[in-house]
C-alpha cells in the first residue's frame, strides 16, 4: 500500500520554484530518508505532505486522499520539526497530557519513560529549554504519539552527539516493535544511513534518486589513476565528480554499470576502482559543480 504518492508536484513562492515536478511514492510500514541540502525543497515537501500547504500543481495524495485541511490525514499524521510552537501556560507534562488526549495511539507508558531517561522536570516550560531539549522533548511526542505517517523534519536540530545516538537507536527500537511510515528528513544521510531502508534525494526541488539504500551503496564507481586513461575509460559518461591527484593523477566518480570484464580489464591498465561511500555519493550528486570546493581555487 502506498502511503504517500507524489505525481509531478510543483510549488512555487513569488518567483522562487520551491519544488519542481517531483514525482514519487512511499510505501506503508518504511523509513523513508529525505535528503538534501539546506534550501533543496525538503521542508516544502514535507508540509505539502502533512497537509499545511498546498501544491502550486500536479497531485499529492496521503492515505489515498488530498492532504491539506484533511480531517483524516491530520488525525494520522504528526509532524515534528524545531518550529514547534506550544502554550507557555502549560508545563512540559501539561503538553504531554493533552497530547494523551490527541492522538490515538499514544503511548503514556514509553513517553514517561523517555521523559525520565532525559532528565525533563515536569514543572518545566517548553519555552524555558535550550534548542537541543526542545528538539529532545519534541521527539518524544513524536515517538509517544505512534502516528500511522510520523513526519520528521530535521528532528535533532541541537541535540548534542550522544542525544542524538539515543534518539536514533529509540526510534528504531519502537518502529521494530511497532511499524509505520516514516519520513525522516536530514542532510546528513552518514548519521540515519544504518536507520533508514529508502532514500529521497532532492536537489533545487527536483528527485535526483529515489532507491533503496543498498542500491545506493552500488549506485556509483570511484576511478584513480593517471589522466589520459581515466578520462578514456569515463568517455561518454555523466561525471558527478572529480578531483586531480599530483601531476598527471585524476579521480572520478561515474554512474556504476561496468560489467564485470570491463572493470577487470580496466585494472589491468593501471586503473583503480572502488566503491563510493553513500554519504559522499549524495553530496556530488547535490553539489553545483563536479569539483567542489575546489573549483573555487581552479583558475585554469
Amino acid at each position: 500500500m502506498k502511503v504517500v504518492v507524489c505525481n509531478e508536484v510543483s510549488k512555487v513562492y513569488g518567483q522562487k520554484k520551491a519544488l519542481n515536478k517531483l514525482s514519487f511514492s512511499i510505501e506503508k510500514n518504511k523509513i523513508t530518508g529525505l535528503i538534501g541540502r539546506n534550501g533543496a525543497g525538503k521542508t516544502t515537501l514535507l508540509k505539502l505532505i502533512a497537509g499545511f500547504i498546498h501544491e502550486t500543481s500536479g497531485d499529492v495524495h496521503v492515505f489515498s486522499e488530498k492532504p491539506f485541511n484533511n480531517l483524516k490525514v491530520s488525525s494520522n499524521r504528526i509532524y515534528i520539526d524545531d518550529q514547534q510552537y506550544f502554550p507557555n501556560s502549560l508545563t512540559l507534562k501539561d503538553i504531554l497530557q493533552s497530547a494523551s488526549t490527541f492522538y490515538a495511539n499514544w503511548d503514556k507508558e514509553l513517553a514517561d519513560r523517555l521523559f525520565d531517561y532525559f532528565s525533563f522536570h515536569p514543572k518545566q516550560h517548553y519555552y524555558t529549554l535550550s534548542k537541543g531539549m526542545k528538539s529532545t522533548f519534541n521527539m518524544i511526542i513524536g515517538l509517544a504519539a505512534r502516528c500511522p505517517l510520523t513526519i520528521l523534519d530535521e528532528p535533532t536540530t541541537g541535540m548534542d552527539s550522544s542525544v542524538r545516538k539515543d534518539f536514533y537507536r529509540a526510534l528504531l527500537k519502537d518502529y521494530i516493535d511497532h511499524p509505520r511510515t516514516i519520513i525522516l528528513s536530514s542532510h546528513l544521510l552518514n548519521e540515519i544511513e544504518d536507520l533508514i531502508e529508502d532514500v529521497l534525494l532532492i536537489k533545487d526541488g527536483e528527485k535526483r534518486l529515489h532507491l533503496p539504500v543498498a542500491d545506493l551503496k552500488e549506485y556509483a564507481i570511484g576511478i584513480n589513476g593517471k589522466e589520459d586513461i581515466v578520462m578514456e575509460v569515463v568517455r561518454n559518461r555523466e561525471i558527478l565528480h572529480q578531483k586531480r591527484i599530483g601531476k598527471d593523477g585524476i579521480y572520478i566518480v561515474v554512474e556504476n554499470n561496468f560489467t564485470e570484464f570491463e572493470t577487470e580489464n580496466y585494472r589491468l591498465k593501471g586503473v583503480e576502482m572502488t566503491s563510493v561511500a553513500s554519504d559522499d555519493l549524495c553530496t556530488y550528486l547535490t553539489s553545483k559543480t563536479n569539483g567542489g570546493i575546489d573549483d573555487v581555487f581552479n583558475r585554469g
